[in-house]
């Protein structure tokens, strides 16, 4: 596997598929090329090193497909361990700059830098065929420059039978969500997880639940510290008051384990967990969005992921484009193949989930129709700065801190760091 000491951020952003299995192993880096004798170009691609078994097996096949099926063109492989990001960036300043690469964090500096081809060229035909919130994450000025390779759709689980028992029903609303988690703690199971601080991935889904959101379209104004933002995220008050909320458990959201294990009759967590449990529940369990704040307002999910980009700076920026092109666009067998054969992924592409028979009914159909109805993801300039400022404002408020003056103030903090990236 990639990192183990991932960040919240990598897990708000693509790096959530990397603890499909809930267990973490090791990986090394390497590289493989799908050359034949007469190539004339070689592509370089840089792949973080997935914890899924048969990922790296299956980029080197869909790579040798396209040399068979394209001769001229050859495609090496890097298969990158540690810290990815970092070594990419580094990678990206040098001679030995990948032609293609993905990225779950995306970063609008890579676009300010001239780093990223923009891609709205091949997205054209098929752009309607993505969810919103797989195209805004890679929208810079209008222009997108990632196409997505797969959804990491993030929701509440929870127990069909202990919520039957207690005569709860799901909940639709926030405050149902709190008086559910109060009433169905019981002994040693508390009523919600959502992460060992009581704070976790919430922040961002109370904010969208009542309407708000992080920055303006533009991406040039911080808008979380509006009245909606305020009242919103000061929930996080009456759900860490309400003694219903698992919290110190040995792991985090991300991992299904405080579900599993019975601590917890509901857990936020994503969908690379469902298979696990299933494995461990079979039919008893259900899934619903992050219930919406008001009643005014609509229910929210975060859909992370990751995106495959271009190197702008390249020598072979349209042979990068095409193979992006036949890879991620016209190839949808491939596309179900890297989002169901060794992990649990929701194909980005609307038409090829459909054709996905995973998704075909019960939770796992409900996730994917999350994605698309209520998915969001963050703008591309969010970034370790902004993430920083708003989860420790969050964090206080949690604690019993003043949620507008908090917010005001983490806002302050986003605004310089929007002011710079956008100077």
């Amino acid at each position: 596997m990639g990192n183990n000491a991932l960040s919240r951020r990598n897990f708000l952003a693509g790096t959530s598929v990397l603890f499909v299995a809930g267990v973490a192993t090791a990986c090394s880096s390497g590289s493989s090329s799908s050359s034949t004798a007469g190539s004339k170009v070689t592509l370089t691609q840089w792949y973080h090193a997935y914890g899924e078994k048969g990922t790296q097996q299956a980029v080197e096949r869909y790579a040798s497909e396209y040399t068979k099926a394209n001769p001229d063109i050859a495609i090496k492989i890097n298969w990158i361990a540690g810290d990815y990001e970092t070594r990419l960036n580094s990678a990206l300043l040098s001679s030995d700059a990948p032609d293609l690469f993905e990225l779950g964090d995306f970063r609008a500096a890579n676009v300010k830098s001239g780093r990223l081809a923009p891609l709205d060229d091949i997205l054209a035909p098929v752009k309607s065929d993505y969810a919103k919130a797989a195209l805004d994450t890679a929208t810079v000025n209008g222009k997108v420059y990632g196409v997505k390779m797969m959804d990491d759709v993030m929701m509440l689980y929870y127990r069909k039978s202990i919520l039957a028992k207690a005569g709860v029903t799901p909940p639709q609303t926030f405050p149902e969500l709190v008086a559910a988690a109060k009433k169905l703690t019981t002994g040693n199971q508390k009523g919600l997880f959502i992460g060992s601080d009581g704070v976790g991935d919430i922040p961002y889904l109370l904010l969208w639940s009542n309407g708000g959101d992080l920055v303006d379209p533009s991406g040039k104004t911080v808008t979380f510290a509006s009245p909606e933002g305020v009242a919103a995220i000061g929930g996080l008050k009456d759900l860490n008051s309400s003694g219903a909320l698992l919290q110190g458990f040995t792991t985090d959201w991300f991992d299904p384990s405080a579900l599993v294990q019975n601590a917890t009759a509901m857990q936020w967590c994503g969908l690379w967990a469902m298979p696990d449990i299933k494995k461990k529940f079979g039919d008893d369990f259900g899934v619903i969005p992050w219930p919406k704040f008001g009643d005014a307002a609509a229910p929210a999910v975060r859909v992370g992921g990751w995106y495959h980009l271009v190197n702008a700076k390249g020598k072979n920026v349209e042979a990068a484009k095409k193979y992006v092109d036949w890879l991620w666009i016209q190839q949808t067998a491939l596309q179900k193949d890297w989002c169901v054969s060794y992990g649990f992924h929701i194909p980005s592409r609307k038409s090829v989930a459909a054709q996905t028979t995973e998704f075909s009914s019960g939770p796992a159909q409900e996730a994917a129709g999350f994605s698309q109805q209520y998915g969001h993801s963050f703008p591309a300039v969010w970034n370790k700065t902004t993430t920083t400022a708003f989860i420790q404002a969050a964090t206080k408020i949690a604690k019993g801190g003043d949620a507008a003056g908090e917010l005001a103030s983490a806002a302050k903090t986003c605004q310089i760091e929007l002011d710079h990236q956008n100077a």
